[in-house]
């Protein structure tokens, strides 16, 4: 199922990682765990916020996709499933035709 992971990371914590190096080898990690189809980069209410759209198997993969976020970059994490335009009309279509 496609997911949209936002991960808000403080601004200390940020700080900290930028100036000793890490925050960079953390992301990269992030991306090849993920391997995102998309991935955008924000500030949002005053804190470095990123945002991964990627493929999830199944649930059971949550510890092991997240738990760098929370561990390494004390981010405050969001997960939600979402669909792209062509998955809406699909959805919708079938909504309408009542399947």
């Amino acid at each position: 199922m496609r997911m949209v992971l936002t991960a808000r990371i403080p601004t200390r914590t940020g700080n900290e990682l930028i100036q000793n190096g890490q925050l960079s080898k953390i992301m990269e990690s992030a991306f090849a765990a993920l391997r995102p189809e998309a991935a955008y980069f924000t500030v949002d209410d005053g804190e470095r916020t990123a945002f991964f759209y990627f493929d999830m198997r199944e649930s059971s993969q949550m510890p092991t996709l997240l738990e760098s976020f929370f561990m390494d970059l004390n981010a405050k994490v969001t997960l939600r499933p979402v669909m792209n335009a062509a998955e809406w009309r699909t959805g919708l279509s079938e909504l309408m035709s009542g399947t």
